[in-house]
């Protein structure tokens, strides 16, 4: 497995991670634990050195199953998790129901930093980000607070989720920023406006979610799939029969790609982020040991500069229909 670093850190990592939300959140009902824990430990086994898991996946759920998972690898392995919201019965941070409750204030990052130390077992966090932006916490109070915690040795690295240009420079002028995590993929590419730029400019990495467009850059979702109403995606705009439709256009491109490589899609879609910067570290998820291998192959998967013209001359031509998240959600993007 490749190496990348974060930016100009020193947090080196895996050229791919493992996004682990899915495990226990999101896409349907939790997994088997003893099944997800196999799998973690298969991807340590494969190269993977980088996971991602977040207080508000379960809640809780995915911190436990990570630490017990990973706990014999420690110092072998860097895991990320994140913190901003209250986890109380009444909220749901996807917002199905209820709304979303975001908090960001610094006795509370302290406060929750305890807690996953608790339920990943460790003495320090590698990675923490704010997992959203908190309008009512000033960003320099968020980074002051996460520098405190590095001076007392409970965290390595900071970083941001979802985070505009402006939050991400005011931030790094008072703790470096190491990575910002954002959903990044080619059906999704806002971040190349202006945050990629940013990053660039700043010396931080970038971990890109969703990078396989929350299975759709897969070529295994089209108009007859259909999602529980535990699965996320039967809330996204983006997965209606129509959307799909429309944007099939962009897996005929990935498959006649793929056919030319000898890969699949998925492959594609990631050696495509990969070939982007090379401080790029895309997070797919999946709960799959074929999937899991099918996503680190990627990595083996050498685009070349004709092939990138063509991927982005043809995807150029595509204008993706739906919006990814329901309006709520999408107003704590950017901010």
């Amino acid at each position: 497995m490749q190496k990348r670093k974060l930016g100009n850190s020193n947090l080196e990592v895996s050229a791919i991670g493992l996004g682990c939300m899915g495990m226990s959140f999101s896409y349907g009902p939790p997994k088997d634990t003893q099944e997800m824990s196999a799998l973690l430990r298969a991807a340590v086994d494969r190269g993977i050195t980088f996971f991602d898991t977040a207080e508000v996946y379960g809640p809780f759920l995915n911190e436990e199953l990570v630490g017990e998972a990973l706990a014999p690898f420690r110092g072998q392995v860097a895991i990320a998790t994140k913190f901003g919201f209250d986890l109380n019965p009444n909220s749901d941070p996807r917002g199905m129901t209820g709304s979303p409750a975001l908090n960001s204030r610094p006795e509370h990052i302290k406060q929750a930093v305890e807690g996953s130390l608790k339920r990943l077992r460790v003495e320090t966090i590698d990675l923490l980000y704010q997992h959203r932006v908190d309008p009512n916490v000033a960003i320099e109070d968020v980074a002051g607070a996460v520098k405190e915690l590095i001076e007392a040795g409970k965290v390595k690295h900071f970083g941001l989720s979802e985070a505009g240009a402006q939050t991400i420079r005011r931030a790094h002028a008072v703790q470096p920023v190491t990575a910002l995590q954002s959903e990044y993929s080619l059906w999704w590419r806002k971040p190349e406006a202006e945050i990629v730029p940013t990053l660039e400019e700043l010396g931080i990495g970038f971990v890109p979610y969703s990078p396989l467009g929350k299975g759709f850059l897969t070529g295994a979702i089209d108009t007859t799939t259909t999602f529980d109403s535990s699965d996320f995606r039967s809330t996204l705009p983006r997965f209606t029969s129509e959307a799909l439709k429309a944007n099939q256009a962009l897996i005929d491109l990935l498959s006649t790609i793929a056919q030319r490589k000898q890969a699949t899609s998925a492959q594609i879609a990631l050696s495509w982020l990969l070939a982007q910067k090379p401080w790029i570290v895309p997070i797919p998820g999946t709960t799959k040991l074929h999937r899991l291998e099918e996503n680190i192959g990627a990595v083996c998967v050498e685009l070349t500069p004709d092939d990138l013209r063509d991927i982005n001359e043809a995807a150029a031509k595509i204008t993706v229909q739906g919006a990814r998240y329901p309006e709520k959600l999408e107003q704590m993007t950017g901010r």
